[in-house]
């Protein structure tokens, strides 16, 4: 493909007022938060996310004077209990996830050569999802009903309301709104990582910033949906008295502990790698050279997020497991110390083979790789079942904790904040206070945590609010108070310059003189981002390309311009990265928040209690979400195709599985399916916990084959009716495609008449035992999921009614019919479950 110049200066110029034009944000302080795009909300995403940093760290410091003396009473046990509740749920709900998907937010754009990510409606959409849950659950300390079971709010203690007050409630329904918030970022960033790049950027040539991004966010659609199925039995049995976790009517606690930890253990790498994405940003620009071992790092990722799926169970290792149980989890959690190493030894070779220039960047890299080892060397002890017997629930777990947290993720932030300042700001920051804070930082947290390993060994156990001074252990916790304040210090002085930053003249462009993509960004950037989007054939174009920043600054590639005042990106192919349409982008809207705001009330209103007013909010967010979908997605364009460039023209639009939409809803079902294991794993952990599984007796006999049988049927009957609907309508039969959603909307409707009657009929009681409880799950999720493919069905024959999908723009009925696909796959295996096994008649 030749690049031709365009050498008319007017032309440039007028091609750069439109972009202008059409990127510039809303005007007035309320109206730029309702402007969507990414920049602007990775922006608002990331300082909010600092903010709860903030307030985490003032809970932390505030435990740390409790504990500076023994037998202290600066505050009492139950206000302890709800400082480190809600210091962990912070810091890891509120603060280590969403600032990572808030980074990249901001970067992804402009490291894929992207005018922006596809569904930027849907990441503000996140963002608020995101503010909301967390000033619900931070604010509950201001008035005593914090949750206080601790960040893993272990039942039964948490699920028995006698014991536990609002908090329980408050946390497990706040913090399930803001999993909505990080299964929403995941979905942009992987569509955007696989559908964004532009066009010659091949898998092998992505940036290894986007590769860590988008294995991340393939964790999150596996880590964070065991919770929710967790999360809906914890609520179940708090609010309905199901007895999921109660032992007297059948069931387990243990249950909790493993869905907890499916998701809590690749939690750690979730935080983790984003900051050795960082890494492999900050060395190569600073070593000067390509990085070493890209298709070894790309790999070890890919590993290291594989191996954390199979470690759960190395926190459970107190819980009577059997010993086979305990050597394959043993050798899983020490595996995972090998592609890790992978990682950190190419980073430290690419230095050594590159002529390194020092710089504040690179000291928080070093640093941050220093205490994530000493973090990562405890970690493969405490992989050892004896020695985690000893260890297990004493300070050492607290240091070990925070030594691969506060070196794999905190201060790496804090180096790629000083690293990607002058890209967000066109400002740096004062190398001088950034590296007199890196050197408090680091005495601080190992100051703080390293006396913890001792104080843990001579017995003191984790979340205690006091300690005899008969334990010897004073000095080792005075010692860490004060590394407290030290890190807080260092906290401080960056806050400082963050705040000093606006004061400061602009930094040249490129100040680090790197040569990946992000950095064409300039210090008097305009909100349009990159001028044209490129063609790429290196990973470090910057430095390899031949005039790459003066072409691209030039308009010289594709899409300069924006004739039609819209705001437009390239969509490529996943595996060459081949252009395959010009996507229109939601523009600002107010849409995402409201939406946020509706549903937002769902969770919270039911936290109180108030069913009837959170069923309105229900209501409110369907209607909201019909009407985003009805006016801001699926758009049939004024023309066909759009040049962009070098005798170049692509669709504006695109259906199937080479649009974004149909990623968004596959990616998106992923995450809804990988839930839904977790519900089907809870009724055979039961089947296997209990030799009478089903048992017998009066509210507790299964539902029979006949009424599950019916009900797969006519799932079955409006899956097929959907894909004839998708087929009949290809081929130009409009009038069959709509009779077939209608009937299949009426079938999805009478699966779940179908799907309930079984456990109805049969007289199933659910508080009575938990073989029915989790029989009546199983069905309420069936049922509920066949409900919203019966509103999927009816939207798009309105859609079709409505002239707003025709055989050619079919975009709507190829996306609800993967929604079908794994709506099929739900139902053969609830039914086929509670119908034909084990025994059930």
């Amino acid at each position: 493909m030749s690049l031709h110049a365009q050498d008319d200066p007017a032309l440039r110029a007028a091609q750069e007022e439109r972009l202008r034009a059409v990127w510039k944000p809303p005007t007035g302080w309320f109206f730029r938060w309702t402007d969507t795009n990414n920049n602007q909300v990775g922006v608002w995403y990331t300082l909010t996310a600092f903010g709860f940093m903030l307030f985490a760290g003032v809970l932390a410091m505030i435990m740390r004077a409790q504990l500076a003396v023994p037998e202290n009473d600066l505050v009492s046990p139950a206000t302890f209990n709800q400082l480190f509740t809600l210091h962990g749920s912070m810091m890891m709900f509120l603060f280590a996830v969403p600032m990572f998907e808030a980074v990249s937010i901001i970067l992804l754009p402009q490291l894929l050569g992207a005018r922006d990510l596809p569904f930027p409606r849907l990441s503000a959409f996140g963002y608020w999802s995101f503010l909301i849950g967390g000033v619900f659950v931070t604010g509950s300390i201001f008035f005593n009903v914090a949750p206080d079971g601790g960040w893993f709010m272990y039942p039964p203690f948490t699920t028995r309301t006698d014991l536990s007050g609002l908090g329980a409630d408050i946390w497990m329904l706040g913090l399930s709104f803001i999993e909505v918030s990080s299964v929403a970022a995941a979905v942009e960033l992987i569509v955007g990582v696989l559908k964004c790049r532009p066009p010659g950027m091949r898998l092998n040539l992505m940036p290894l910033y986007a590769w860590y991004i988008l294995v991340v966010a393939v964790m999150i659609l596996f880590a964070f949906p065991p919770l929710i199925a967790g999360d809906v039995l914890f609520e179940m049995e708090r609010l309905l008295g199901w007895p999921f976790f109660d032992q007297a009517k059948g069931g387990d606690p243990i249950l909790w502990q493993h869905l907890f930890w499916i998701f809590g253990h690749p939690e750690v790498y979730i935080v983790f790698l984003p900051s050795i994405a960082l890494f492999a940003m900050i060395v190569p620009t600073f070593a000067r050279r390509h990085l070493l071992g890209y298709p070894w790092i790309v790999l070890a990722a890919v590993g290291t997020a594989f191996l954390s799926f199979g470690l759960w169970v190395h926190h459970m290792f107190t819980t009577g497991l059997p010993k086979i149980s305990l050597a394959f989890f043993s050798a899983a959690s020490e595996a995972v110390a090998i592609p890790t190493g992978i990682q950190i030894f190419a980073f430290i070779a690419t230095l050594w083979a590159g002529r390194v220039v020092w710089s504040t960047p690179l000291l928080y890299v070093t640093g941050s790789l220093a205490i994530f080892v000493i973090g990562g060397l405890t970690g493969v002890m405490v992989a050892i079942a004896p020695f985690d017997w000893q260890a297990h629930d004493t300070y050492f777990i607290v240091a070990h904790l925070h030594y691969v947290l506060i070196g794999g993720t905190l201060i790496p932030l804090f180096g790629g904040l000083y690293y990607y300042w002058p890209l967000i700001t066109g400002k740096k920051l004062s190398d001088r206070l950034g590296r007199t804070a890196f050197w408090f930082l680091f005495a601080g947290a190992n100051l703080t945590f390293f006396p913890m390993h001792f104080s843990g060994l001579l017995g003191m156990p984790r979340r205690v609010f006091t300690y005899p001074a008969e334990l010897g252990i004073g000095g080792l916790n005075m010692a860490s108070t004060i590394g407290s304040w030290v890190f807080a210090t260092g906290v401080a002085i960056v806050c400082i310059d963050l705040a000093l930053s606006p004061r400061r003249e602009k930094s040249e462009r490129n100040p680090w003189q790197a040569g990946t993509l992000e950095w064409l960004a300039h210090p008097d950037d305009e909100d349009w981002g990159i001028r044209s989007v490129p063609l790429i054939e290196s990973r470090y174009p910057i430095w390899d390309q031949k005039d790459f920043v003066k072409k691209v600054d030039e308009g010289r590639f594709f899409l300069p311009d924006a004739e039609e005042g819209r705001r437009e990106s390239i969509i490529t192919s996943v595996l060459d990265a081949r252009p395959v349409q010009v996507i229109r982008l939601g523009g600002p809207s107010i849409k995402p928040m409201l939406t946020a705001i509706a549903l937002g009330s769902v969770f919270i209103l039911t936290t109180y209690h108030l069913y009837w007013a959170a069923l309105v909010g229900a209501v409110a967010t369907l209607a909201m979400v019909l009407w985003w979908l009805w006016t801001g997605t699926a758009e049939i364009p004024e023309k066909d195709c759009k040049p962009i460039g070098h005798g170049i023209e692509l669709p504006l639009y695109i259906s199937g599985a080479s649009a974004s939409g149909w990623w968004a809803m596959f990616i998106t079902m992923m995450a809804d399916a990988t839930a839904f294991s977790g519900l089907v794993f809870g009724y055979f952990f039961f089947w296997t916990r209990h030799e009478d599984f089903p048992p017998s007796g009066a509210g507790l006999d299964g539902p029979g084959a006949f009424w599950p049988m019916v009900a797969l049927a006519v799932s079955l009957a409006g899956w097929l009716m959907t894909i004839g609907a998708r087929e009949t309508n290809r081929r130009g039969a409009v009038g069959a495609a709509r009779a077939l959603l209608a009937l299949g909307a009426m079938a999805s409707l009478a699966a779940i008449g179908a799907g309930l009657a079984g456990p109805w009929l049969s007289g199933l009681a659910p508080k009575l035992h938990v073989y029915p409880a989790i029989v009546w799950t199983l069905v309420i999720w069936t049922t509920a999921h066949a409900g919203v493919g019966a509103i999927m069905q009816l939207y798009t024959l309105a859609r079709s009614v409505a002239g707003k999908m025709t055989p050619k723009y079919d975009a709507d009925v190829r996306n609800i019919t993967v929604y079908q696909h794994f709506m099929a796959l739900t139902a053969v295996v609830t039914y086929a479950t509670i119908g034909l096994f084990p025994g059930a008649a």
